[in-house]
């Protein structure tokens, strides 16, 4: 008898070996010698600190512990506990405004192959964000108010499943025991936090807690979130962080980390952890330079021969604010500022001239962020107020391929708008210079049409709302450093709810070449009338002429016209810009004319979606058969 219980002790011992997990456990108090797995501009510095970004613009870091962890249990597959807690700091140029933030992150690849910086942390992509096949669970630590993601605000921890729309989110604060409420931290103050993630397989919680670092864990977490795992998790994966930086010049630190599966985690010794840099007294924004600004006029109007001189100073920088623009104040630049920026809009500073207004390029005074600033003048207040509201609504946009709308101010009868700065200026510009270095090659051309196509299908269904930009062309599309096409100027943007009818009729706006022909007879803008301008715009991008060839033969006058001609004759490769000579690729370049062709249709109802324009050009779904039926005329309709 005494055997058989024995037996049955040691099958019990066995079956429960089998089914418990790892008791894998590390720690770093600093990382001077640890074997981690970088990615992007992750690195250690001399003294020990894991820094996952530097003052580097729109880039990711990322550190991974280098040996994936068994994170399910042998026997059924169920999740297994762990307990991590970290140190790190963010350190922005500013006091009052970051770049975007950064995450602990569980992954089933120690690089994020694909994903991009700025509001994606390093973590995903608009193509994978929010797909269950990511198998990604993240902690973020996120700065920027992003409303793509549905973020709470600029200063939040949230819990994130496959995606960047957090399941479980709060202002960044600590549970503070003895008040019994929550107190408010400042996740990019520049002074270390201390984060604990905790999850119980028993009853599958996730607990994210945080504090200073000479605070004691708080007894509440700051979030607890019910997540079956079994889903998410690989029985191996791989945990570490990631970070990206954007316009603003942020580092993010991690000073310690100690991990363990199946128990505690071991606490970090924080005497031992590496000091942060010595940092620069850091600027602040528009609340500091108007306390100061008033505190120097205060200090003037005490001298009696400065008066004359302040009043005048004073009416040149008036500004107007009206108390339906409380909304939008987070978006408002000071005249004074733009004003400086532009060294008082000067003719040297001119970048160009349209019909929606003068643009000029500048340097914010307190930043030195360099960028655009296009004044329009308006005298109708209920149109200014209209505009207003439509220009701020997209001012939340957010994509790659997107000019960015960085604020307004408003002075008098004058708007301006101020813009993210693109060095290498519009499209058109380099499509039609006459000298060879600023022309396009091939490859540069092919990738500025994949991200304008990009950025016009988040504007139709990714966003919020449709956007129906109306006036898509090749002088609206601005180039950045490294030759990325960025859709800008929303002056004549429309929006409305998605599933609902753009039923308003409004007059004719757009560029000759570029408008629809429905458009002539119904005054409808919708999205289908944007891919007819886009059409049109990646047969001039292909063929480098402009929509309306003047001073051209009549048979090639018109360049949707002149295409389709000689794509019935079986020359469409001849449509090609003469200034690439044989530097290109045919099947790309054949590709990209048929788009054209096929964006352009006279019918609506037969052109593409955007989203399947993005799929024909990443090749992910094949391009329709073109007839000459389909095909139509121009000249016809």
């Amino acid at each position: 008898m005494g055997m058989v219980i024995f037996s049955i002790s040691v099958l019990s011992l066995l079956v429960r070996l089998a089914v418990s997990c790892d008791d894998t456990n590390f720690i770093y108090n600093g990382f001077k010698k640890t074997d981690l797995h970088f990615d992007g501009i992750a690195e250690v510095s001399p003294n020990g600190l894991l820094r996952m970004t530097n003052t580097t613009k729109n880039q990711q870091g990322h550190a991974f512990h280098r040996v994936p962890l068994r994170f399910k249990n042998n026997f059924d597959g169920s999740p297994c506990s762990f307990s991590t807690s970290f140190v790190f700091a963010i350190v922005s140029q500013y006091t009052d405004v970051s770049a975007h933030g950064f995450a602990l992150v569980f992954s089933p690849t120690e690089e994020r192959s694909g994903a991009l910086p700025s509001q994606y942390l390093g973590l995903f992509n608009p193509a994978n964000n929010g797909n269950a096949s990511n198998h990604v669970l993240a902690v973020e630590f996120d700065t920027i108010f992003n409303i793509e993601f549905g973020d709470i605000d600029n200063n939040h921890v949230g819990i994130d499943v496959n995606g960047l729309r957090s399941v479980a989110a709060a202002p960044a604060s600590y549970y503070a025991g003895d008040v019994g409420t929550f107190k408010n931290l400042s996740l990019f103050s520049g002074e270390p936090i201390q984060v604990w993630v905790e999850y119980n397989n028993e009853d599958m919680k996730l607990n994210v807690t945080i504090s200073p670092v000479n605070v004691a864990k708080p007894s509440m977490p700051l979030l607890s979130s019910a997540i079956n795992l079994s889903a998410i998790m690989y029985e191996a994966m791989y945990v570490g962080f990631s970070s990206s930086s954007g316009s603003v010049i942020t580092s993010h630190y991690v000073l310690g980390w100690s991990f363990r599966i199946n128990g505690q985690a071991p606490a970090l010794s924080l005497s031992n952890l590496p000091l942060l840099p010595q940092r620069n007294k850091r600027k602040t924004t528009t609340s500091l330079k108007i306390g100061l600004s008033l505190a120097g006029v205060v200090f003037a109007l005490g001298t009696l021969s400065g008066i004359g001189f302040l009043v005048s100073r004073k009416m040149r920088f008036k500004e107007v604010v009206e108390d339906w623009e409380i909304d939008y104040m987070t978006h408002r630049f000071s005249y004074k500022d733009l004003y400086k920026a532009t060294r008082g809009f000067r003719e040297e500073e001119l970048l160009g001239v349209g019909g929606f207004g003068r643009v000029y390029k500048g340097k914010l005074p307190t930043s030195n962020i360099e960028v655009a600033v296009k004044r329009v003048s308006h005298n109708s207040q209920q149109a200014m107020r209209e505009f207003v509201a439509e220009i701020m609504s997209i001012g939340r946009l957010r994509h790659r391929n997107l000019v960015q709308l960085l604020g307004y101010c408003r002075r008098k009868g004058e708007f301006l708008l101020v813009y993210e700065f693109l060095p290498n200026g519009s499209l058109d510009k380099l499509l039609f210079a006459e000298q060879w270095p600023t022309r396009v090659d091939w490859n540069q051309r092919f990738q500025i049409i994949k991200g304008v196509a990009s950025g016009l299908f988040y504007l139709h269904e990714e966003w919020e709302q449709v956007v129906v930009h109306r006036d898509i062309k090749a002088s609206n599309v601005l180039l950045d450093s490294e030759m990325n096409g960025k859709l800008g100027d929303f002056g004549l943007s429309r929006l409305y709810d998605h599933g609902s009818d753009p039923n308003t009729t409004t007059h004719i706006v757009g560029t000759m070449g570029y408008i629809a022909p429905e458009l002539t007879s119904t005054g409808r803008a919708t999205t289908h009338t944007d891919v007819f301008a886009f059409g049109v715009f990646v047969l001039e991008v292909a063929c480098g002429r402009r929509p309306i060839e003047h001073g051209a033969s009549t048979d090639s006058l018109n360049l949707i016209d002149w295409v389709r001609t000689c794509w019935r004759r079986g020359v469409l490769a001849e449509t090609r810009d003469p200034k690439l000579g044989t530097d290109f690729v045919m099947q790309e370049l054949e590709l990209v004319l048929k788009i054209g062709l096929i964006c352009s249709h006279p019918s609506p109802a037969a052109r593409p979606s955007m989203r399947q324009v993005v799929q024909y050009l990443h090749g992910d779904l094949p391009l329709p058969k073109l007839s000459i039926a389909e095909t139509g005329s121009l000249m016809s309709t």
